[in-house]
């Protein structure tokens, strides 16, 4: 069969559809890049003429939305012309963890995926080849499949073939630009060769060939949520020795050093934090822990839930070390939140650390600012699911007139008056530069810094005589 692709379409215009198409555009000059999605509101943001206010913010993705933009990139809400006037399909979509029903809390919810099949056996022409590009369960391809070849859709007579693969991303938010233009690999998996190369031609304008890897659909699935989890892993284990550090007196980031040296174990994803999160780490675990279950290997499935829950007790023993430091009660206290996304250089706020910290802090009486330099408060309260105060009682000096804790938000760093503690959650570049002097004259004393990143200035802070604590460090 005589083939070739001319236009792409993109079924989802978040973190991975957006960027990723928007790089493919850069890249490849010659194809028509047509990135849809249901959420209209979610379109106007990527077509808004202010590129600061995208819906998506990684370092380097204004400059070349800037440069592709109606021109061999568009944005729209119109799915239908967008599928039939594609060679290519790459779906997108949200694959979040099902909330009830069989599988509940574990297996995804493939719903949006199987929505968008649908709508390309509805709406394709002629030969199209349709990729996998969300995060998905192992055999997720056989529904694509199942769907597109239905009877329903009238192949025959429209003279429609549908070729399906499997090319899942690697990208970590924050260096998602760089990661897409210097891959430590392109990973394609199917049975169609020839759809297989047509793909992997568009990666070799800027992918050196040996980086492109070929398997078959299931290897590729299945290489998507294994590598998420050795990540996730790393993380948990790194988090885990902390804790051991902490009581022994030993320090996290000289055990880290140390052991990153060996080449055997590397460096990577050895910095100790408040904890994994994103889109994807726990989701992936949970997927695989649901596929072990499945197939009655329960103590794998044993194995990888158990990274999932260190993550959890990370977090937690992170809000009890505060309430302990504070003379075992934050009630009425005010504490400021030093970040809120679950890593610097996103807004991206899924499974953050921060979340689940803030919560906790909240439940114990706490009065939290917030500050992020990224995300807005409409997301965090959409995340805490609690409405920020807006009530200051000059007499209390207080933003409530109860013992319940509760939150506001803070566009600027000027809030640490009266406030008893801080706490560094996300490792934004502005927090380290930070005038300790000045904040200790503003705080209510004894004060304390919670370091979780590792990114205050130690002797900065001994300095100005607040308390630190830092994660992972036992001789302070």
């Amino acid at each position: 069969m005589s083939f070739s692709i001319k236009n792409i379409c993109c079924i989802g215009a978040g973190f991975v559809g957006g960027p990723t198409m928007a790089l493919m555009a850069k890249k490849c000059s010659d194809l028509i890049f047509n990135v849809v999605d249901i959420n209209k509101q979610r379109i106007d943001a990527w077509n808004n003429k202010d590129l600061s206010k995208l819906p998506i913010f990684e370092p380097g993705l204004e400059e070349i939305i800037e440069k592709t933009r109606n021109k061999n990139l568009f944005f729209s809400s119109d799915i239908e012309c967008a599928i039939a006037s594609a060679d290519l399909i790459f779906i997108s979509v949200n694959t979040p963890t099902k909330t009830k029903g069989l599988g509940a809390g574990k297996s995804s919810d493939l719903k949006w995926v199987e929505a968008s099949a649908r709508q390309v056996a509805k709406f394709a022409k002629g030969h199209t080849i349709v990729v996998e590009k969300s995060t998905l369960p192992v055999r997720t391809a056989e529904v694509i499949e199942s769907i597109l070849n239905s009877t329903d859709s009238n192949l025959i007579r429209d003279k429609k073939s549908f070729s399906v693969l499997s090319n899942p991303e690697f990208l970590a938010e924050g260096t998602a630009i760089n990661d897409l233009e210097n891959p430590d690999r392109v990973l394609i998996g199917g049975e169609d060769k020839q759809a297989m190369h047509l793909l992997s031609n568009i990666y070799r304008n800027w992918v050196p060939e040996n980086k492109i890897l070929f398997t078959n659909i299931w290897s590729s699935e299945l290489a998507k949520l294994t590598s998420n989890a050795f990540l996730a892993q790393r993380i948990s284990s790194i988090n885990s020795i902390s804790a051991i550090c902490e009581v022994t007196g030993a320090d996290i980031r000289e055990v880290s050093r140390a052991i990153g040296l060996d080449t055997r174990i590397g460096s990577k994803f050895l910095d100790s934090g408040p904890g994994f999160g994103g889109s994807c780490f726990k989701k992936d675990i949970l997927n695989l822990v649901y596929l072990a279950e499945f197939f009655g290997l329960e103590e794998v499935a044993k194995f990888w839930e158990e990274v999932v829950n260190i993550n959890l007790w990370h977090q937690k023993r992170i809000a009890k070390i505060v309430v302990e430091k504070l003379f075992g009660t934050i009630s009425q206290k005010k504490i400021i939140i030093l970040g809120f996304a679950f890593k610097a250089n996103t807004n991206d706020t899924r499974e953050s650390a921060a979340i689940r910290i803030c919560k906790d802090l909240i439940d114990e009486g706490a009065e939290l600012i917030i500050h992020d330099p990224k995300v807005s408060p409409i997301q965090i309260e959409a995340d805490l699911q609690i409405k920020p105060y807006i009530t200051y009682n000059e007499k209390s000096k207080s933003f409530l007139n109860n013992n319940a804790g509760g939150w506001r938000y803070s566009k600027d760093l000027d809030i640490f008056d009266d406030s008893h503690a801080i706490l560094v959650l996300t490792e934004w570049e502005e927090y380290k530069n930070i005038d300790w002097d000045d904040a200790a004259k503003k705080m209510a004393s004894p004060a304390w810094i919670f370091d979780s990143r590792s990114i205050i200035n130690l002797d900065l802070v001994k300095k100005s005589g607040i308390n630190l604590w830092r994660l992972g460090d036992g001789s302070i």
